[in-house]
């Protein structure tokens, strides 16, 4: 079995106390990436399991089943996913707007966002994410996670906007960025396993909740920068789990992404039962 870990500190609550060498004398191997690769690599069957862009999910949720109360969300600013712009967003139309090539889910959020809530139609181009690089060439830039972070750090001159603010604005409802998916093959070919894998990242989450996040912040810390205080108001401000809220606010983002021609069809969200 392969474990997909995206390589951002928003989603490490749910792998901070995995016991990987456990994992590892099962048979099990940790592939770290981007979200955009992790995706793709479960949709090549190179991951068995991980977290997955919500997008993703939504594109492959016929293959895909999810793993109960867990995902990356939030109930208003996300802090990490932001839309860096030379004007005020409604004066977007028609501008150029450089995306990064490390998300699905924020991409189509954008989209969904200046189509369906502010009826303007800029142009989009995806670009490797180097701030400084895309706003040299475009009007604005969406970046994610610790890009994003270290680039609104940076940020003196320009419009900053949180997508996850303004989809919680507008619809009352959470973002879920990003969510713990499986192939659904694995629940005859290793159910043992990944009932094993599923236990552990939800008492990972749990662990670190109780915590108040403290010891992984003082990771981050050390391996990002910032300040404790920055990583705590970070963390806390995240949400880790997923009930009847989350799946109105998922099934809320596939509709409009089906609406805006960004995916073909609404997806069921099923869940595994592993206890």
């Amino acid at each position: 079995m392969n474990i997909g870990e995206i390589s951002y500190t928003n989603i490490i609550p749910l792998y901070f106390y995995l016991d990987r060498e456990r994992l590892k004398g099962n048979g099990v191997t940790i592939t770290e990436a981007v979200p955009s690769r992790i995706n793709r690599l479960m949709e090549e069957k190179k991951v068995d399991i991980g977290g997955i862009s919500s997008f993703s999910f939504g594109k492959n949720a016929a293959h895909y089943n999810l793993i109960p109360d867990m995902s990356v969300s939030a109930f208003g600013k996300v802090n990490s996913i932001f839309l860096f712009s030379k004007f005020p967003l409604e004066e977007l139309g028609g501008k150029k707007i450089a995306l990064t090539s490390s998300s699905e889910t924020s991409v189509a959020l954008l989209k969904i966002i200046m189509q369906k809530f502010y009826r303007i139609e800029p142009s989009f181009q995806v670009e490797q994410p180097h701030f400084e690089k895309m706003m040299e060439q475009f009007d604005a830039c969406l970046l994610i996670g610790d890009d994003a972070i270290s680039s609104k750090r940076k940020n003196r001159h320009y419009h900053v906007y949180d997508l996850g603010e303004i989809w919680y604005k507008e619809t009352g409802l959470p973002m879920i960025f990003a969510v713990m998916a499986y192939r659904k093959e694995l629940e005859k070919e290793n159910r043992g396993l990944l009932a094993y894998v599923a236990q552990s990242m939800t008492e990972s989450k749990e662990r670190c909740l109780r915590e108040n996040f403290a010891p992984l912040v003082e990771r981050v810390v050390i391996e990002h920068g910032g300040t404790v205080s920055f990583w705590e108001s970070y963390f806390t401000g995240l949400n880790y789990g997923f009930d009847g809220e989350h799946e109105k606010g998922l099934s809320l983002y596939f509709q409009l992404a089906k609406e805006c021609g960004l995916l073909q069809t609404i997806p069921s969200i099923l869940k595994f039962s592993y206890k």
